[in-house]
C-alpha cells in the first residue's frame, strides 16, 4: 500500500483498477468524466476503454462484457442516467455474471447539469443496490467492495458519488499494482433463459429481487461503512443521520458541538434496517442531513411508523435542512446548531460577525475566439427581421443564450432541440426554425431526431457546430475525430455523410469566421424546403493554436461599440471610454474587424488584416 494524492474520480478510476476491471465505457458528463478518463490512462493491457456514443450505448455495451463475465465499470453523470435507464430496467431483471458498477455522478446545485436530480431514487426505481461515498479515500474502498457484492448478488450496483466527492482532492492510499486483483473472464456462454429477457422470466426474477434485496438490507446492517457513532459523553436523546459528502460535514461539525448519536448511511438503499432500529433506540428527536432529496428521511420516517417508535424525525419535509441545493460545511454547521440548541462556532460563515461580502457574480460566457459566437451571428445576421425560433442543446453553444447574441430560445437535454423545433413548425408554419447541435452531441442524441424530421416531412433548419471535440466535458474524441480514447486511429464518421444518407439533399459547410459567405448560405440555405443542414465547421479555440491578436486603432475607431454591443465578446473592453482589445484574452478570430463598420480592428492595429 503507498499514499497518492488523487481527485476522487481518479480514486475510484484507481480502486476499479485494483479490483481488476476488465471494461470500462462511458459517456462524458461534468461531474463524472476524470474516472474514465484516468482508467484510460492508468490502465493495465487487459482493460479495454471507450467513450460511447452515449449512456444507453455505454450501458449496453458493458451489458455484453459482464453477460461474458468481465468485470465492467460504466460512467455517467446524473441526467445520463436517464438514457441509460431503457437497458437499465431490463438488465436488473436479467442480472450479470461479471461484476457491474454503474457510476453515477450527481450535481447538488447544480453546478454543470439541467437538473438535481437524485440517483437514490433510481436506485429503488431499478431495485439496484446504492452506494454512497463520503469522500475520496472510501470512494476508493467503496468500488471495488461495490464489484463484490454485484457478483455476490449476480447485479448492477450503483456508486453514487456527488461532486463535492467526485472533484475534492485527498492522500489516499491505495494498493501496489503486486496487490491488483487478476480478474479472468470465461466468456459467454449460451443460455437464453438466463440472458433473453421474456415476461415469464422477469416475473419469476422479480420474486428474487425482492428476496434479495431483503438479504441486502441484513447484509447491509453489518456492512462496515455503514455505522452508529456514539458521543464519547452522555446518553444523548438526539441523534443525526447523514450520508455521503454530507455525513462528513457532519462529522466535522460535531468535533466542535454538544455530543449528538450518529448515523451514517454508505448504503441507501437496499436501506440497512436493523442498524436503523439500533441508532433509533433511546432517541427523541433525529435531524437527518442528505443531498439532495429526503431518502434518508423518509426511511427512517417509514421504520418509525413500521416499528410504532415515539422519535420524532427532522430534515427536508419538515423545513430543518434546505429542499434545494447543495449542503456546505456551512449550511450543515447552522442546521445542527439549531437542532441541537448550540452556539454557532466561532469562525462560521453564518456566524453575523463573520459575514463575508458576495462574492462578485461570474456569468458564464463563450470564450473569446470561440467559433459557435461566429455561427450564432451569422444565422442572427441572416434572419433580422424574419420571424425565427432558435432550438438550442446542451454544450458550450448554450450560452449563446446570453445578451448580446440571445440566440438559444428553448433548451431541455441532449438532442431535444430538433423535437422541439419540429413541434414548434408544426403549430407556427410562418415560423423560421433551427435546430442548434455539436458535433458530440449529433453523433450521441441527434440523430434519431433529424431522422423523424426527415420522415415526417418537417420544415426545419439544422445547424451542426462542429468544433471537432466535446468542448463542454474537457476535449474528450467522439465519432466524428477519429481517434478513440484508448489512442487508436479509427474511422471518422462524416456528418455529411450520415446526414445525405438520412435522406438530407441540402447539406452544406461553412467556415463561420468566415462572416460574409455564412451570413450567405444560411440565407440561401434557410430558403430551401424540408429538412436542411449547415454544419459550421471550426476547431474549439480552447485547443488550437490561436493566430495572434487584433487591435483597434483608435484614429479610426468612432466609438460605435457595436463590436461590443453584438458580439459580447469577453476580450472586447472599454478602457477610459475607448474601446480595446484584451491581447491576453484576443485569439485573433477577426470576427470582431468583420463586424466594423470603419475597419479600425487589425492584426497589430494596423491599416489590414493582413
Amino acid at each position: 500500500m503507498h499514499k497518492e494524492f488523487l481527485m476522487g474520480n481518479e480514486a475510484i478510476a484507481m480502486g476499479a483498477i485494483a479490483a481488476g476491471v476488465n471494461f470500462v465505457s462511458g459517456y462524458p458528463g461534468t461531474p463524472s468524466t476524470e474516472v474514465l478518463e484516468t482508467v484510460s490512462k492508468r490502465r493495465p493491457d487487459r482493460t479495454y476503454v471507450e467513450w460511447s456514443v452515449n449512456e444507453k450505448a455505454a450501458l449496453e455495451t458493458a451489458a455484453g462484457a459482464a453477460y461474458s463475465g468481465a468485470r465492467c465499470l460504466v460512467t455517467m453523470k446524473q441526467v445520463g442516467l436517464n438514457v441509460a435507464s431503457d437497458p437499465l430496467m431490463s438488465l436488473e431483471y436479467v442480472g450479470v455474471k461479471g461484476g457491474m458498477v454503474i457510476l453515477v455522478a450527481d450535481d447538488p446545485g447544480p453546478i454543470s447539469s439541467q437538473t438535481e436530480q437524485d440517483t437514490r431514487h433510481f436506485a429503488a426505481f431499478s431495485k439496484l443496490p446504492c452506494f454512497d461515498p463520503c469522500s475520496a479515500q472510501e470512494a476508493y474502498e467503496m468500488v471495488q467492495e461495490a464489484f463484490y457484492f454485484s457478483e455476490k448478488y449476480k447485479t448492477p450496483v450503483f456508486l453514487r458519488p456527488t461532486t463535492r466527492v467526485c472533484h475534492a482532492y485527498a492522500s489516499v492510499t491505495v494498493k501496489d499494482k503486486e496487490e491488483y486483483v487478476l480478474h479472468n473472464p470465461e466468456g459467454f456462454i449460451k443460455d437464453s433463459k438466463r440472458w433473453v429477457i421474456f415476461p415469464r422470466l422477469s416475473y419469476q426474477n422479480h420474486i428474487k429481487i425482492e428476496e434479495r434485496n431483503a438479504r441486502l438490507s441484513e447484509e447491509f446492517s453489518d456492512y462496515s461503512k455503514n455505522s452508529v457513532y456514539l458521543p464519547s459523553e452522555g446518553e444523548p436523546r438526539k441523534g443525526i443521520a447523514a450520508g455521503g459528502i454530507s455525513y462528513t460535514y457532519v462529522s466535522e461539525t460535531l468535533k466542535s458541538c454538544v455530543g449528538a448519536k450518529l448515523f451514517k448511511v454508505a448504503t441507501p438503499h437496499p436501506f440497512p434496517e436493523k442498524l436503523a432500529l439500533r441508532f433509533l433506540d433511546g432517541l427523541d428527536e433525529v435531524l437527518c442531513v442528505e443531498e439532495l432529496d429526503p431518502v434518508i428521511e423518509r426511511e427512517l420516517t417509514y421504520i418509525c411508523g413500521k416499528h410504532h417508535l415515539p422519535v420524532k424525525i427532522y430534515g427536508k419535509l419538515t423545513g430543518h435542512v434546505q429542499n434545494a441545493g447543495e449542503n456546505t460545511r456551512d449550511s450543515v454547521n447552522g442546521c445542527i446548531c439549531d437542532f441541537l440548541g448550540n452556539k454557532m462556532p466561532s469562525g462560521s460563515a453564518h456566524a453575523p460577525e463573520d459575514a463575508l461580502p458576495a462574492l462578485p457574480v461570474r456569468p458564464p460566457v463563450l470564450c473569446a475566439g470561440c467559433p459557435h459566437r461566429a455561427s450564432f451571428y451569422a444565422v442572427k445576421t441572416a434572419m433580422k427581421g424574419r420571424k425565427t425560433i432558435f432550438c438550442g442543446d446542451i454544450g458550450c453553444y448554450t450560452l449563446g443564450n446570453a445578451m448580446p447574441l440571445d440566440m438559444v430560445d428553448t433548451c431541455l437535454c441532449m438532442g431535444a432541440g430538433l423535437g422541439i423545433a419540429q413541434g414548434a413548425g408544426r403549430i407556427s408554419p410562418d415560423t423560421s426554425c433551427f435546430a442548434f447541435v455539436g458535433d458530440s452531441t449529433f453523433f450521441a442524441s441527434a440523430v434519431t431526431g433529424v431522422i423523424n424530421a426527415v420522415y415526417n416531412q418537417a420544415e426545419m433548419t439544422l445547424i451542426v457546430l462542429d468544433n471537432s471535440t466535446t468542448a463542454m466535458t474537457g476535449h474528450q474524441p467522439h465519432p466524428g475525430t477519429g481517434r478513440t480514447v484508448m489512442g487508436d486511429v479509427t474511422a471518422k464518421i462524416s456528418i455529411e455523410a450520415v446526414l445525405r444518407g438520412i435522406g438530407l439533399t441540402v447539406v452544406e459547410t461553412a467556415d463561420p469566421l468566415d462572416l460574409e459567405a455564412s451570413i450567405e448560405c444560411v440565407k440561401r440555405v434557410s430558403a430551401e424546403p424540408g429538412v436542411k443542414a449547415i454544419i459550421f465547421r471550426s476547431p474549439c479555440i480552447a485547443v488550437t493554436k490561436p493566430a495572434g491578436g487584433l487591435a483597434v486603432n483608435p484614429e479610426k475607431c468612432i466609438s460605435c461599440k457595436r463590436c461590443i454591443r453584438e458580439l459580447g465578446c469577453p476580450a472586447l473592453i472599454l478602457k477610459d471610454s475607448q474601446v480595446c482589445i484584451d491581447a491576453s484574452l484576443c485569439t485573433g478570430c477577426s470576427l470582431c474587424s468583420q463586424v466594423c463598420p470603419t475597419g479600425a480592428i487589425s492584426r497589430n492595429g494596423g491599416d489590414s488584416d493582413e
